[in-house]
């Protein structure tokens, strides 16, 4: 590989591409990259990235553009570009290492590593000439550089106090498996974190935090909490009518740069609108508000129409930025909506959508109806309003578009095919369900091999080896997707990659799971995920995973991994309940499931009223089996041997050991689903 020269050009990533024509002389991270640095025996500069991230471009543009701070580069340094998206993993621990070195994290990460890939120190973004209390990039290269020729023995204390900070934070502190009453009260502790006037957490930005928002959720609905199902609402409410949302074509931006929830961070990813969509329908099966049905079905819409490529898999996100603006393509001026809608239209919009000659962001209007409430106008006004917004729509559409990342991303799809499969089953939508299937074939046909997954695909290039992530948000998928079909073929692929998770990424000294698998051998450190952030960590998937397989098979394996994982970080949750929902909730399921099972033969209408009942409501702990004529249940699960009744569609609910009577009547099977949810018919 000739490293006197920019090597992007042959990579995939529309970030890396991005980068193709830098006179900096780029390489893709790769073994052979790292053992040129070592031959030359130069230091490492590593940029992290990816293409939606307004931050990167500005420093592109003032710097890895600039011919004298490339020559600076590429005299000084090995130059490394790195798509953060494509390997999590190692984003993940330049980032844990920077926070280690004393400083906030965040994109573009600038990292400088020895010619082995050992962390010695880093930034985030660094301006061309020194400003906003920054050092110039000119001189943090020329210092970093004399300090890595002339220091070499700080350089290696560095190095061995990093590492070793870094093998710590994998350390487990073993605990007991948390029980449902202190579960119960990490949930009603949390309130102390969430703004009780704006929603989220609090204080800016704010992120929506869907899992934290799902876990509050969960306790609200359980314990009868008013205050925690508030919180949650709030927050739904204000982000659905705030800013962050695209009120024209749907879907949530990266997170909200002021405490109301107007400005936009303008990039959309695919995970955010998926984890949101689920917690919307959770929400909308004890509110049936019809915001919520109606952002849902914008999103999806959005969803489908935008961020689908060839072969019905999605897109990883919409840049931020457009003509070199960020959120050019979304801001309004009055006059463009006065002469695209008339002035009496115009007047009505502008009510609702916060309009003004003023503007509400740098002399523009970003749309949002936090001004005039948080609920739906009157169906009259609403119908006048969505024909004004495809007026809108139509004329925005001729706007230049933000960039598209159309990279394939594994675990991204699996959280859009999970959320597809939950909306299309609350909201009886059959054509969201053949989306959410032709996605998760895509995925194993083109990412899935007897190997294994791989983590991203574009350009017909499949390739990086599936990270924890990528295993356990695809047996996530496979296991909803079994729920509602009674596919034996779904339930094979979960236990099928379980397994492989269990071989290729769990720690068989202290517990839990890395989230690179055991043959990684560009890493200095494996993390071991266990705190949730814009996505859930593996390790929290994973637990529910195991507590949803013990449920449906009845194999005690998945029980005892389960309790494993919990146990080895139980010792810190007491500390960090806030930032490890993920692990909560699959602390939960294992020890309150609720099974059911419904024997009718597979495609009768009488299975598929049922099927409807159950996730008509909330029952974020159901097990759901769909059984044809044979009942071939485990002789563990608490309902093996139960037959049909005078061949008649029947329902089994169990819960511990203890399972109902035989239910034929649907209406008595909607009345029993609904005690259980209001905690009526559960033990505690």
């Amino acid at each position: 590989m000739d490293i006197g020269r920019n090597n992007l050009g042959q990579e995939t990533s529309p970030y890396l591409l991005q980068h193709q024509t830098n006179p900096v002389h780029w390489q893709p991270w790769s073994e052979q990259v790292l053992a040129a640095a070592q031959a030359a025996n130069k230091p490492i500069l590593l940029s992290v990235g990816y293409a939606a991230c307004h931050w990167c471009h500005v420093m592109a543009h003032e710097s890895f553009e600039d011919p004298d701070i490339a020559a600076l580069m590429n005299d000084l340094f090995i130059n490394i570009k790195l798509d953060r998206e494509e390997r999590p993993d190692l984003d993940a621990l330049y980032q844990n290492a920077l926070a280690l070195l004393g400083q906030q994290g965040g994109w573009p990460l600038t990292m400088f590593l020895t010619p082995k890939g050992d962390p010695f120190w880093g930034g985030t973004y660094f301006p061309k000439q020194a400003k906003y209390g920054r050092p110039g990039f000119d001189n943090v290269l020329k210092s970093v550089a004399n300090i890595y020729t002339s220091e070499p023995d700080n350089v290696t204390h560095n190095v061995k106090q990093i590492n070793t900070a870094l093998l710590r934070l994998n350390n487990t502190r073993s605990g007991d498996v948390p029980l449902l009453e202190t579960i119960d009260e990490f949930g009603k502790s949390s309130l102390q974190l969430m703004d009780l006037e704006n929603g989220g957490t609090k204080g800016a930005p704010k992120f929506p935090q869907p899992t934290l928002l799902a876990f509050l959720w969960r306790i609200a609905s359980r314990t009868g909490d008013e205050n925690l199902q508030n919180a949650v609402t709030l927050t739904l409410d204000r982000m659905s009518q705030g800013g962050i949302y695209d009120h024209l074509g749907g879907g949530y931006a990266r997170y909200s740069v002021d405490d109301q929830w107007l400005v936009p961070h303008f990039e959309k990813m695919l995970y955010d609108n998926a984890l949101l969509i689920e917690m919307l329908c959770d929400a909308w099966r004890i509110t049936a508000n019809p915001l919520y049905a109606r952002r849902i079905e914008e999103t999806i819409s959005w969803i489908l129409r935008e961020m689908r490529v060839s072969g019905g898999a999605f897109a990883a996100s919409l840049d931020a930025d457009s003509e070199g603006e960020e959120g050019k393509f979304y801001v309004w001026d009055v006059s463009d909506i006065e002469n695209l809608l008339g002035a009496q239209e115009a007047s009505l919009f502008n009510r609702y959508y916060d309009v003004s000659d003023a503007g509400n962001w740098e002399g523009h209007t970003i749309l949002n109806r936090t001004a005039s409430g948080l609920t739906l106008a009157d169906d009259e006004t609403e119908t006048a309003l969505a024909k004004m917004r495809q007026t809108l729509l139509a004329s925005r559409a001729k706007r230049i578009r933000p960039g598209w990342d159309d990279k394939v991303l594994t675990d991204w799809n699996a959280m859009t095919i999970a959320a597809l499969c939950e909306a299309a089953m609350t909201f009886r939508r059959a054509d969201w369900l053949d989306y959410a299937k032709l996605a998760y074939n895509f995925i194993k046909q083109t990412l899935g091999n007897e190997d294994g997954l791989l983590h991203s695909y574009r350009a017909g290039r499949a390739q990086h080896a599936g990270m924890l992530e990528d295993y356990a948000h695809m047996i996530r998928a496979a296991l909803r997707l079994y729920e509602i079909s009674g596919s034996a073929s779904c339930l094979h692929d979960a236990i099928s990659w379980s397994e492989q998770v269990e071989n290729q990424f769990a720690d068989k000294k202290q517990g839990g799971y890395f989230q690179s698998a055991a043959n990684s051998n560009d890493l200095v450190v494996r993390g071991k995920p266990v705190t949730d952030g814009a996505v859930p960590s593996g390790n929290g998937i994973m637990v529910q995973n195991l507590a949803r397989l013990y449920a449906l098979t009845g194999d005690t394996r998945y029980q005892t991994r389960a309790e494993t994982t919990l146990a080895c970080f139980g010792g810190r949750l007491r500390d960090q309940f806030p930032s490890m929902p993920g692990l909560l909730l699959g602390a939960e399921m294992l020890q309150n499931p609720v099974q059911i099972v419904i024997l009718a033969p597979i495609g009768s209408a009488d299975l598929y009223e049922m099927r409807r009942a159950v996730f008509a409501t909330y029952l974020p702990n159901r097990a759901l089996t769909l059984l044809g004529e044979d009942n071939n249940l485990p002789q563990s699960h608490p309902a093996f041997g139960k037959t049909r009744i005078d061949n008649q569609a029947t329902a089994y609910i169990c819960q511990g050991s203890v399972c109902s009577a035989p239910i034929t009547d649907i209406d008595a099977l909607v009345n029993h689903l609904n005690d259980i949810a209001k905690g009526k018919d559960q033990g505690k």
